[in-house]
């Protein structure tokens, strides 16, 4: 997929997350990992700098450098088809998922919890459209970053066909959503929820879960889109948890991980698989520009072929080639990109 294929979602694609956006998705459900600096007097820095073996220096989130996050972020999506994956699932198999809601009714409330610039939103709400052609649509969008929300009020203004929606623009995250629904004591309830590759970026995965199922209408249906825990993320995440998800922005959460909690409280769901693949060759030639920065994607770590340990860098490229986590044919690796969808049901 070249970046020609991008102008669908390249808005909600090469959007900018801030450091500060819970709630808000970068549709490659990446995690952003912050590592806390020592607060050392300048000296000691200096010593750091020329002997880091001594005290180990934290590695730096990617995040920190949006010029070089947004390069890798680039380059991850013309070497995988995450974008395309989730179209395919919008078009095929969501259609079906919604024909079964809001019972006729000419009224449908959505809600779109980190909607980012948009695009995703408005190709789900297409499909809804599609389905249920005479319904009013009133969307809750809620997404923290300033910016973002400008971009799709754009895209609104510029698509006329779309008055058949009423949309709520909230900045804010989605605990701050839930503060502010429980404040106003709302009684409203939603015909469809949607969380894309967003769940990294809560405290609790569980409760936030837990709340918006409690938003349900009777037949209503809350979608959640995260990396699968069979993809080489899931398999990298659980051998390097320690080294590369310490973090409190965010996590390394995987539908596997959804499941396990869902299964635990008894609640019912439909799961999807989305097969993707991402192109990491590069990564295996040393001093390679494009390898570099699709390992700081990888790993989510500011310049970590110059900065990681020589045991950590050596492990995780280990590990990248590992059957668990790539396949190797015609002279290419190809990492396991797979995503998994989750759809669940009012609460009984």
């Amino acid at each position: 997929m070249g970046l020609g294929k991008l102008d669908l979602f390249s808005m909600d694609f090469l959007r900018h997350l801030s450091p500060s956006l819970e709630g808000s998705r970068d549709t490659c459900g990446r995690v952003h990992h912050h590592h806390h600096h020592c607060s050392l007097p300048p000296s000691a820095d200096v010593f750091l700098q020329e002997d880091s073996s001594v005290m180990g220096s934290p590695l730096k989130s990617l995040v920190h450098d949006d010029d070089r996050y947004q390069k890798s972020f680039h380059l991850f999506l013309e070497r995988s088809s995450e974008h395309q994956c989730m179209q395919d699932f919008i078009h095929n198999k969501l259609p079906d998922i919604l024909s079964s809601i809001g019972d006729g009714k000419s009224h449908l409330n959505v809600i779109g919890v980190g909607s980012g610039a948009g695009e995703i939103d408005l190709e789900l709400l297409d499909e809804l459209h599609k389905k249920h052609p005479e319904a009013m649509v009133d969307n809750e969008v809620v997404e923290p970053s300033s910016q973002q929300l400008h971009n799709y009020k754009v895209l609104v203004s510029q698509k006329p066909e779309l008055n058949y929606i009423k949309f709520t623009w909230n900045k804010m995250t989605a605990s701050e959503f839930e503060e502010h629904w429980k404040l106003r004591k709302v009684t409203k309830k939603a015909d469809f929820i949607h969380m894309i590759q967003m769940l990294y970026y809560v405290k609790d995965p569980g409760a936030t879960i837990n709340f918006f199922q409690s938003l349900l209408n009777t037949n209503g249906k809350l979608l959640i889109i995260l990396v699968s825990g069979e993809s080489g993320w899931g398999k990298l995440w659980q051998k390097y948890r320690k080294e590369l998800c310490n973090t409190d922005i965010s996590q390394c959460v995987t539908t596997g991980d959804i499941k396990s909690l869902l299964d635990s409280k008894g609640v019912s769901y439909q799961s999807f698989d989305l097969p993707s693949q991402m192109d990491i060759t590069e990564c295996f030639t040393k001093g390679d520009e494009k390898g570099e920065l699709l390992l700081d994607f990888l790993t989510e770590v500011l310049d970590f072929s110059k900065t990681a340990s020589p045991e950590l860098k050596a492990g995780v490229l280990e590990l990248l080639r590992h059957p668990d986590c790539s396949v190797e044919t015609e002279g290419k690796v190809v990492f396991n990109n797979n995503l998994g969808v989750i759809v669940i049901n009012e609460p009984i």
